[in-house]
């Protein structure tokens, strides 16, 4: 079978694999449906290894090159051991957080943050392939009604769900989002199912700005014409957001955020990238200011799959192209031109 597996940096590869072995105790072997390309991805392309390792993983052992793919929906093919609720045929998307179960994280339920944990697309090969080999543990049944395109958006959805849960936002509060990219547009809209009443977003690229607008900001500005933190300072009668969250990984970013968010108000860093940041103490101490991280979901996916078959949660928004893994390279291509806020692979040969 045909695989976009990652060799190093810039070096994508379109590669003939063997198909998965049949699936041992624990594990399921997944048909793969859709699989979307995350900003992870294109940056592990553009400028990585950042999350890949390029000696074998402590926790799976396994070293690159890594077919690349985690956010993804399928069909279960065939199951190592039994799973309530699940058996071949069984349409489901994935939680790719890979965990060892046995450490102090693992054990008090937030295996999102193992000592030894990782993710399938970048610990072990992924979802930019027909098929793929998962813990039984990450199968997550997609309900009735939710389509395989949308089921393949629940991951991208539970990292800006379970955000805004870090965030700890209240109906009524005022937030300032910075960066309306596919990460920025999930945290738009749980912060919208969080009950804000302002949602202020910083934008500089037109099309995502327009998009940010069209699914509810309270106002959308561009940083370069801007004064973003005065103006959301005014919006908010001159208190500042209750909550501020950066959405990009942008180091200079940081220092933003935390002297635009209120007395008393909280940061989320929901961006990831290889720079260091500054972070002002005389912005954060005498002002009592929170400065909170935020990685991935811990038990998300299973919600946003509820919401959405409840019709409270729409991802069609993210979605903006689908390309046949044979056009996986014309796909990273035009993500990182910015022509794309969410793209998915179809493996099928067509």
């Amino acid at each position: 079978m045909r695989a976009l597996r990652w060799h190093g940096r810039g070096d994508l590869r379109l590669d003939e694999v063997p198909e998965p072995p049949e699936p041992g105790p624990g594990e399921a072997l997944v048909a793969v449906a859709y699989a979307g390309i995350c900003g992870t991805d294109l940056h592990e392309h553009t400028h990585g290894p950042n999350l890949i390792r390029e000696k074998p993983h402590p926790l799976t052992g396994f070293s690159p090159p890594v077919t690349l793919g985690h956010e993804f929906s399928g069909r279960v093919v065939a199951l190592g051991s039994p799973v309530p609720g699940i058996e071949p045929g069984t349409r489901v998307a994935v939680d790719p957080c890979l965990r060892c179960g046995s450490c102090r994280w693992c054990r008090h339920g937030e295996y999102h943050i193992c000592a030894k944990g990782g993710s399938v697309g970048l610990a072990s090969p992924g979802a930019f392939a027909p098929l793929v080999t998962v813990p039984t543990y990450g199968l997550v049944p997609v309900p009735d009604g939710v389509s395989d395109e949308l089921a393949a958006l629940a991951e991208p959805l539970a990292v800006g769900l379970h955000a805004v849960r870090r965030a700890g936002v209240r109906p009524g509060d005022n937030v300032l989002l910075l960066g309306a990219g596919p990460i920025g547009v999930a945290v738009l809209m749980a912060l919208e199912l969080a009950g804000a009443a302002g949602i202020y977003v910083s934008e500089p690229v037109a099309d995502r700005a327009k998009r940010a607008a069209e699914l509810g900001a309270t106002e959308v500005y561009d940083p370069a014409v801007t004064d973003v933190r005065r103006e959301v300072f005014l919006r908010t009668g001159r208190i500042g957001p209750d909550v501020v969250v950066e959405a990009t990984g942008r180091p200079e970013l940081v220092e933003l955020a935390v002297s635009a968010v209120r007395r008393g108000g909280r940061v989320v860093l929901a961006g990831i990238s290889g720079g260091a940041a500054s972070l002002p103490l005389k912005q954060i101490v005498p002002f009592e200011r929170t400065v909170l991280g935020t990685l991935g979901y811990n038990f998300d996916i299973p919600r946003v799959l509820d919401l959405v078959a409840a019709a409270r949660f729409d991802p069609t928004p993210l979605l903006t192209g689908v390309y046949p893994l044979a056009r996986g390279l014309d796909a990273f291509h035009d993500l990182a031109s910015r022509s794309h806020l969410k793209i998915l692979l179809d493996p099928e040969e067509h």
